[in-house]
């Protein structure tokens, strides 16, 4: 007979899940394994929201396996450390962010690349080494092999700090690969909402000047004057747009619905780039002419490997870079869901798990 998730490990767990397509989360009883000779085992404390958090909890993408516990931006204490641990004791604060295995021997692995790895396994929602189903940080503790746990800044706050695990990094790793991390450099980022103001935040702190692009002229305030950037153009705006030709180095595109790029690319410079972060839900339109006529690149970017996601919390930590964010119990979960998906938080919600979630 087969196990459930209750059964299928020793240690009882508990947390919220989806059952089906509605998205809907409820309280979860489950299990998570004995904790392994390289394993970490920790309490949740702070579990961010992400979108595709909404988007697996809906099966929008069409790969969700139910019962889902979603959670990839998770910020925890570590309460038990297997015998082969090395990096982490109790007591420790870490975070565990999107990944928790890879083959470890392939190209992408060998080279601090595990977010590439073709045998990568995400935080939850996908078969672990052992065939289960992994879980994530909607939960009250995780266990995670130690290769994939973080240590976290002393100086980080845990709560506005636990979206850059997801946030964060998907914005610091393409300003970094790309090469638009130089003081001076004109950069622009398409969006202004989880991701996008992290990314405003990461390319001010390398000494960029920035200027936000966005369907929302109500947003403009907000980017100048609270988030600094220097310049706001309204992507609705024709002559707007226009008047942007060959003025920016590279863009940082973080919006996942369907949106024209063409008059993005316009606006790089020679040899500018445009890298997309978002997922739009339909193919994108791309003239090449736009891109012979300067020697420009539209390019793609996940997360980052391990080893660059360390390095992001330590640079964030330094330059006081942290998401803006409203903290919920986890009991609000499928109210924040339904306010995310109207664009309704500024600009990320975490959820306090250590104080909201009932084990009992």
């Amino acid at each position: 007979m087969a196990k459930t998730p209750e059964t299928e490990h020793p240690v009882k767990a508990v947390g919220y899940a989806a059952h089906d397509t509605t998205g809907v989360l409820t309280p979860f009883k489950f299990s998570r394994r004995a904790t392994g000779e390289k394993d970490v085992r920790l309490k949740v404390l702070y579990c961010g929201i992400c979108h595709s958090d909404l988007h697996c909890a809906k099966n929008d993408w069409g790969i969700t396996s139910y019962p889902i516990v979603p959670g990839h931006e998770i910020v925890g204490e570590v309460t038990e450390v297997g015998r082969g641990v090395s990096k982490f004791k109790v007591g420790d604060i870490v975070g565990v962010g999107c990944i928790v295995g890879s083959c470890h021997s392939c190209g992408a692995c060998t080279n601090d690349l595990e977010q590439y790895c073709p045998k990568q396994i995400q935080t939850y929602g996908f078969p672990y080494y052992d065939g289960t189903i992994t879980r994530g940080g909607y939960s009250d503790h995780l266990v995670t092999d130690e290769h994939f746990v973080l240590r976290w800044p002393k100086t980080l706050p845990l709560d506005a700090g636990a979206p850059l695990l997801c946030a964060g990094i998907t914005t610091y790793s393409p300003l970094k690969h790309y090469g638009l991390d130089k003081p001076g450099m004109s950069i622009g980022v398409v969006g202004l909402g989880g991701l996008g103001h992290v990314a405003v935040k990461m390319a001010k702190a390398f000494g960029a000047h920035v200027t936000v692009i966005s369907t929302s002229p109500a947003k403009k305030k907000e980017a100048i004057e609270v988030l600094g950037a220097e310049n706001f153009l309204n992507s609705k705006d024709a002559e707007e747009m226009q008047a942007a030709a060959f003025s920016l180095d590279g863009i940082i595109d973080t919006v996942s619905a369907a949106h024209a790029i063409v008059p993005l690319i316009q606006c790089l410079k020679p040899d500018g780039k445009l890298v997309m972060v978002g997922i739009p839900d339909k193919p994108v339109d791309l003239a090449v002419h736009t891109l012979i006529m300067g020697r420009k690149i539209v390019a793609g970017s996940a997360m980052g490997g391990l080893k660059e996601t360390q390095e992001m919390l330590d640079f964030s930590a330094k330059h006081n870079i942290t998401a803006d964010i409203e903290v919920v119990p986890i009991d609000y979960l499928n109210t924040a869901m339904e306010r995310l998906a109207k664009g309704d938080v500024r600009y990320r919600f975490v959820i306090d798990v250590a104080k909201s979630l009932k084990t009992e």
